[in-house]
């Protein structure tokens, strides 16, 4: 792969830069294997979906998956940790690139992060495939996998890493060209998403490196569960967030642009990003309020700390809709609510993540009963816990992804999206699909049915779960046929003709309405949020991480998911 550098352009005075052919074969290469693993991952979903109605498919598709936890495995890791990640970091190189108008300063760092993540994806593809790490996206111990795919997950951990340093590498190139001026936001808060999952995976890396790799290679022989469900939870409750904030960027960025308005308030955006770098890390016990080694204490202010992350999410909620109750208004929009009517709803980028945002209201409350304490109590480890996530992941984060990729296929491969009424269709039924999967599985959480569980096979299930079941099967089969739809616009778009460049869609980026140089300088620096990130995370983790680790015992020896 040729490294072609352009000649450093500034944002002042200058007109937009212009996407390389060697950038845009570089950005489309992390989303294409970021679809094709959504394409795999989504296609197993429904396999469970169905299951819950005790239509058995993996019957049919032996020896290529020998189990439901398999199916079950893949399913997360393709969909909740590839597809992600590859998006992720391939959307922050275009929007590091386009935002700043300059090229990546360092080029051959981004592009080592980028093998480095493949080599990490094909390690851990391969286990998976021969079901050797049958141990679910969560991968707990005492289930124990093939040393290949904690390695391999590693790897893609670790050259996620790597592109986030040449990200800020850019920035900072930049930001000594343009001394004085305010980074432009989408730039901005994708370097701070970086930054917070930099943070946020120290936990999983301190797992692996010092439990999981040397107790898969034989090096100790058993592990501590609970110390490293806590290493997990560090990381895994803020993944949540370096999912959703590149949506954030999008809808706070971008969409108002493609409505046909301004951003709202560009302090604010900035405001809510730095909250979440210094709020999302610091929540993971209120994944373990049933832990029993966790002391009470902690628990409670860990749920404080959760509460706070409302925060950042009601100042989107106001600025977004703000935004784009402005942009309809200049449509032509009236009324109190009638101005949703004026929204480009015809758009399928925009209405997906319209959909995607309008789902995510009602995961936000979800999450605020995961949240709390007693009735967490009621909700943990059963199916409310997956109906959550998929209105979270699965909705806002999936769903404004695959809205993004609605103009930035098309714009990275110069050509035309292929029939926008069937993309348009697609984003309806992933929205229909997903009411009614995840209604059943919260209504199915609360009459007490568990988690990662097969219920069609299941000879306990009360008849009160049926009518659930069957809904599960339905929705699941509905988001069947809106992957389908999406598959076929993507693969016809990426097939189609090339077409003049006035015709390519751009890639939008939002005007504010108040100049960004008006933005207190404070929201335009890195040290002292990194500061009180940091302080936070010592605070909420370090003294239960003390105790834990000082108190480590490691009794627990592998169990293989087969033998279940």
């Amino acid at each position: 792969m040729t490294i072609i550098d352009r000649p450093t352009q500034t944002t002042t005075g200058r007109p937009g830069y212009e996407l390389s052919p060697w950038e845009r074969r570089f950005i489309g290469i992390h989303i294409f294997i970021a679809i094709v693993a959504l394409a795999i991952g989504s296609l197993i979903g429904p396999l469970q979906a169905l299951e819950y109605s005790n239509v058995d498919l993996y019957q049919y598709l032996e020896p290529v998956l020998k189990s439901y936890y398999q199916g079950l495995t893949l399913h997360g890791v393709l969909n909740a940790l590839v597809w992600t990640t590859f998006f992720i970091v391939g959307f922050t190189t275009l929007t590091t690139i386009k935002g700043l108008r300059r090229p990546l300063s360092h080029p051959k760092v981004n592009v080592a992060g980028l093998v480095v993540m493949i080599v990490g994806l094909v390690m851990t593809a391969v286990p998976l495939l021969l079901d050797q790490a049958t141990v679910l996206y969560t991968f707990y111990p005492p289930l124990k996998a093939s040393w290949f795919f904690y390695v391999g997950l590693t790897l893609v951990v670790v050259g996620s890493w790597i592109s986030g340093v040449g990200f800020y590498l850019t920035l900072a190139a930049w930001r000594r060209e343009n001394r004085g001026v305010r980074s432009p936001f989408i730039a901005l808060a994708g370097v701070i998403n970086a930054a917070m999952w930099q943070i946020a995976t120290l936990g999983v890396a301190v797992e692996m490196l010092t439990m999981l790799i040397p107790w898969s290679l034989g090096w100790i022989d058993a592990t501590d569960p609970e110390l490293a469900r806590t290493y997990f939870w560090f990381t895994g409750h803020p993944l949540v967030y370096f999912w959703l904030l590149p949506a954030y960027i999008s809808w706070y960025g971008m969409l108002p642009k493609q409505a046909g308005g301004k951003l709202f308030s560009d302090s604010l955006a900035r405001l809510a990003f730095w909250m979440f770098l210094i709020v999302s890390v610091p929540v993971g016990f209120h994944h373990q309020f049933a832990d029993p080694g966790v002391p009470q204490i902690w628990k409670w202010i860990h749920a404080l700390l959760t509460y706070g992350v409302f925060l950042p999410s009601l100042l989107t909620a106001f600025t977004v809709i703000a935004s784009l109750e402005y942009a309809a208004r200049r449509r032509g929009g009236t009324g109190l609510i009638g101005w949703v009517r004026a929204l480009p709803w015809n758009d399928p980028s925009v209405t997906a993540q319209l959909l995607a945002g309008i789902l995510f209201m009602f995961g936000g409350v979800s999450g605020l009963t995961n949240a709390s304490y007693n009735l967490n109590l009621v909700v943990h480890n059963t199916a409310w816990v997956p109906g959550h996530f998929h209105l979270t992941v699965a909705t806002a984060v999936t769903l404004s992804f695959i809205g993004i990729t609605y103009w930035m296929v098309p714009h990275l491969a110069g050509k035309r999206l292929w029939s926008p009424k069937m993309a348009l269709a697609q984003a309806w039924t992933w929205f229909v699909g997903m009411v009614i999967f995840s209604n059943a599985m919260h209504m199915l959480g609360l009459l007490g049915a568990p988690r990662r569980t097969p219920l069609g096979e299941a000879p306990y299930v009360p008849e009160e779960w049926n009518g659930h079941l069957l809904r599960v099967s339905i929705g699941g089969t509905i988001l069947l046929v809106s992957v389908i739809l999406y598959l076929i616009v993507m693969w016809k778009t990426f097939r189609g003709p090339k077409v003049a460049a006035a015709d390519v869609p751009e890639v939008p980026i939002a005007e504010a309405l108040r100049s960004p140089q008006l933005t207190p300088v404070w929201l335009d620096r890195f040290k002292p949020w990194l500061i009180v990130a940091g302080l936070l995370v010592l605070l909420a983790y370090g003294p239960q991480l003390v105790d834990q680790i000082g108190n480590m015992n490691l009794n627990a020896p592998g169990v293989d998911f087969k033998i279940w």
